[in-house]
C-alpha cells in the first residue's frame, strides 16, 4: 500500500488530508507521487491523519511505493517534469548556487571557461546592491516576491567572479552576503533544503574570504533550519561554533550579541532556563556598543527586538507571567504597530495566543490568533504561517470551543510556502 492507497482506504480526499496536515492539496499530490518528502513537523501530523505510526509512514512514503503502482506510477513519472513551477524554481536556484560556489574557489582562468558572456561588475557595486536588496526584503510584505531579483543578482555575481582580475576577497564577501539573503528567501518559503544549501555556501565562501563575522552569521541562519524542526541540540552545537568565530571577528560589530540571542532560543528549546537567561543577558550588551554594529544587510542585530525575543523565550520555557509582560511591552513599540512590520507583530501575537492556549483561555487565543492570521494573509509569510500551525497544535481541549475551531480552520487555509 502506498500513501495514496492509504488515504483512499480512509475515504479521505487530497483536500481533506491537506487540511488535516496543514499544507496545500498540491503538496499532498507531490508526496503521493514521490516528488518531495514531508518535513519532520509535517510527518507527525501526516502519520496522525493517516492513523499510522512513523515506521509505517516511512513504508508508505518509500520510493518503491510511489513508483510501483501501475497507472499511479506512470502519473508520477509524467508529473515530475520541468513543467512543475516549484521544481523549476528549485532547480534554477540550486543551479546558480552550485555554479557560484564552484567559481569562488576555481582559478580565474578556469572560471572564465565556465562563464559564457562575462558581465563586468565592480565589488563595491555588488555590496551596494546587496544592501539595497536586504532593505527591499525587510520591507516586502511577501518575501517570495524578492526571489527573482535575488536570483538575477546571483547570476550577475557568478559572471563577475569568473571575470574579475583583482583581489577576490571583496567579491567573496559580496557572495557570502548574497547567499545568506537567498537562504532567507528560501527559508521564509519553507524550502529548507534550498535554505540550508544557501547558508552552507555562505559559510564556505565566508571561510575562504577570512570573513569571520559573515561566516558566523551564516552558521546562525543555518541553526534556524534545525530549530524550525525542533532539533535544538544540533542548533546549539552549530551556534557554539558561531560564537567561537564571532570572537575572532570585528569587536565593533554586533555579531557575538546576535549569536547569543539565537543561542537563547536554542537553550529555551532544551528547557535550560539558566543558560537561556545568561545568553539573553549577553545579547542585551549590544546596547553597550557606541553604535550598534550592523552591516545594513547580513547583520542587522541592534537589540531592537530583544523585548519580543525575551518574551518568546519565556513562552518556550513556560514562564507565562514573564512572557506576557515582555510581549505586551513589545507591542507598545512603534516598530510593531499595525502596518510597519507584519512579520514581527504577527510573531508577538502568536506568542500571546500561545500563552492563552497554555492557560486554557479561549478568549485570549482567539483575540490574538485572529489578528495574526490576518497579518499572515496580508504578508504571505511562510514563517508566520508555520508559527500559527504550531500554535494550532497546542489548542488541546480548547478545540471544543467553536471560536477556536473556526480559528484552527482559518489557520489550515494558510499557505506555508
Amino acid at each position: 500500500m502506498g500513501l495514496a492507497d492509504r488515504r483512499r482506504t480512509l475515504g479521505c480526499s487530497q483536500e481533506k488530508l491537506a487540511e488535516l496536515v496543514g499544507v496545500d492539496r498540491t503538496t499532498v499530490g507531490r508526496w503521493e507521487r514521490g516528488v518531495i518528502q514531508p518535513q519532520p513537523p509535517q510527518r507527525r501530523r501526516l502519520a496522525l491523519a493517516l492513523e499510522v505510526g512513523l515506521p509505517e509512514l516511512d513504508a508508505l512514503l518509500s520510493p518503491s511505493r510511489a513508483s510501483g503502482q501501475g497507472a499511479v506510477g506512470h502519473e508520477s513519472a509524467q508529473s515530475h517534469d520541468a513543467g512543475d513551477p516549484d521544481e523549476m524554481i528549485r532547480r534554477e536556484f540550486l543551479r546558480i548556487l552550485t555554479i557560484s560556489g564552484a567559481l569562488t574557489i576555481l582559478p580565474v582562468e578556469e572560471a572564465e571557461a565556465l562563464v559564457d558572456g562575462v558581465r563586468r561588475g565592480e565589488p563595491a557595486d555588488f555590496a551596494r546592491m546587496n544592501v539595497h536588496l536586504w532593505q527591499v526584503y525587510q520591507l516586502a510584505r511577501s518575501k517570495g516576491s524578492v526571489y527573482p531579483v535575488v536570483r538575477d543578482q546571483l547570476a550577475a555575481l557568478t559572471d563577475a567572479l569568473g571575470g574579475h582580475r583583482g583581489s577576490p576577497r571583496p567579491l567573496l564577501n559580496a557572495a557570502a552576503d548574497l547567499f545568506q539573503l537567498a537562504g532567507e528567501v528560501a527559508f521564509d518559503g519553507s524550502r529548507y533544503a534550498d535554505a540550508a544549501a544557501s547558508y552552507s555556501l555562505a559559510a564556505s565562501v565566508g571561510k575562504d574570504a577570512d570573513a569571520y563575522d559573515l561566516w558566523a552569521c551564516a552558521l546562525v541562519r543555518h541553526a534556524y533550519v534545525d530549530m524550525s524542526e525542533r532539533r535544538y541540540q544540533q542548533a546549539a552545537q552549530m551556534l557554539g561554533a558561531a560564537a567561537r568565530l564571532a570572537e575572532r571577528g570585528d569587536s565593533h560589530l554586533s555579531t557575538r550579541h546576535w549569536v547569543a540571542s539565537v543561542q537563547a532560543e536554542a537553550f529555551a528549546g532544551l528547557g535550560d532556563l539558566d543558560a537561556c537567561e545568561r545568553a539573553m543577558d549577553q545579547a542585551d550588551r549590544v546596547r553597550d556598543l557606541p553604535e550598534a554594529g550592523v552591516s545594513g544587510g547580513w547583520l542587522r542585530f541592534d537589540g531592537a527586538r530583544l523585548t519580543e525575543e525575551r518574551g518568546s523565550r519565556y513562552v518556550q520555557l513556560g514562564r507565562l507571567d514573564l512572557a506576557e509582560r515582555a510581549l505586551h511591552e513589545a507591542l507598545k513599540q512603534t516598530a510593531l504597530a499595525s502596518g510597519p512590520s507584519y512579520r514581527r507583530r504577527a510573531s508577538v501575537l502568536v506568542d500571546l495566543a500561545a500563552v492563552g492556549a497554555k492557560r486554557r483561555d479561549p478568549e485570549q487565543v482567539v483575540t490574538y490568533g485572529t489578528e495574526a492570521v490576518g497579518l499572515a494573509r496580508a504578508s504571505g509569510s511562510g514563517y508566520v504561517a508555520r508559527r500559527l500551525r504550531a500554535l494550532r497544535d497546542e489548542f488541546g481541549p480548547l478545540d471544543r470551543d467553536q471560536r477556536v475551531v473556526e480559528l484552527g480552520a482559518e489557520i489550515g487555509l494558510l499557505n506555508t510556502a
